[in-house]
């Protein structure tokens, strides 16, 4: 007997495909000047955010000279590439831009400064999923698997792999971390040098919170406009409604930006506000404005401050500095450098 089709994988493609025509055919319809402002409310929003992930950075090798520009640079090309790219490959940009920005830093203390922004994510995050599940609009957790979203149905039907596959991935984080360095202690030591900052609650709270909580405001712009672009309507509940299905399509980050998530629950939140072929339309074409948008800039400032040509360039370019460290890690020990 042929094994049955995976129906939440097919739904799932479709559902996206049937909202990139819909897109397609409002081209007419939308507010390119709403759409204008939402993209520069973005970018901006990404700009203050490089500045919080800086001063982490600064914290973390004060005695060092940081460009800010290099590391606005390296923010916002990774920030284009994940949207293009599932599973955050970007963020392996960030890490070789920032890490060769950095006079005598490591990869592991920045790798772990990366961790310093969740604080406020978290935080954030929280707040707005439970006024987004307190709405009656927006999905509870069982019924995620009945969205249609092909990676989110998965899990959802499957708590028992979900669990198993965040331990395994938790774990094998851990080892390969330890794994990073011959030397578990100078290791140790260089992921708290990348969190510096949080262990200066004060600092912390303005360099980085602050400044975060700043860049989300022009977030907040930034959506409520894409929403006033597509008719949606721009509101304090519908961007923090839309916030939320952020927040969810973040936790699975198997597409890129989270497409077929994202869709499947602004079609489910948004299906009493406006017709259904509106908020496809909005569903996927705010999320194309915002990747074409970043991906844009993003290979701007890998051209222009990196000087490279190319994303595939830079991902090469990236591996082989990591091989060069390597090899000459292990020709100290070898050599009983200390």
């Amino acid at each position: 007997m042929t094994a049955a089709p995976p129906a939440p994988i097919v739904a799932g493609l479709g559902g996206f495909f049937d909202a990139v025509g819909q897109f397609a055919s409002s081209l007419a319809e939308i507010s390119w000047g709403s759409l204008a402002l939402g993209l520069l409310c973005f970018g901006t929003y990404l700009t203050i955010r490089s500045r919080a992930f800086y001063n982490v950075l600064r914290a973390a090798y004060p005695t060092e000279q940081i460009e800010f520009k290099r590391i606005w640079g390296a923010y916002i090309a990774a920030y284009g590439f994940n949207n293009v790219v599932p599973a955050r490959g970007g963020d392996v940009i960030k890490l070789f831009l920032v890490k060769t920005s950095i006079p005598n830093s490591t990869y592991s203390a920045i790798a772990a400064a990366f961790f310093v922004e969740f604080g406020f994510d978290a935080s954030m995050g929280a707040l707005i999923l439970l006024f987004a599940f307190s709405q009656g609009v927006f999905p509870k957790p069982p019924d995620f698997s009945t969205l249609g979203a092909f990676d989110l149905s998965f899990f959802a039907s499957h708590p028992r792999f979900l669990l198993f596959a965040l331990t395994f991935l938790a774990i094998a984080g851990l080892v390969g971390f330890a794994l990073l360095s011959t030397r578990v202690k100078a290791f140790w030591a260089r992921v708290r040098q990348g969190l510096t900052i949080i262990f200066d609650r004060k600092r912390y709270f303005r360099e980085v919170w602050l400044v975060q909580f700043v860049g989300w405001l022009f977030r907040f712009a930034a959506f409520w406009f894409l929403l006033d672009a597509f008719h949606i309507g721009g509101s304090v509940r519908n961007v923090l409604l839309v916030l939320g299905v952020n927040a969810v399509a973040a936790v699975v980050p198997f597409t890129p930006g989270g497409a077929g998530v994202q869709q499947a629950f602004l079609v489910k939140v948004f299906a009493g506000t406006a017709a259904g072929a509106t908020v496809a339309a909005y569903s996927v074409g705010q999320q194309i404005a915002i990747a074409a948008f970043s991906l844009a800039v993003g290979f701007a400032a890998l051209a222009t401050i990196f000087k490279f040509r190319s994303f595939k360039e830079v991902i090469a370019a990236g591996r082989e500095h990591r091989e060069a460290e390597k090899a000459a890690a292990g020709n100290a020990v070898g050599g009983g450098v200390p």
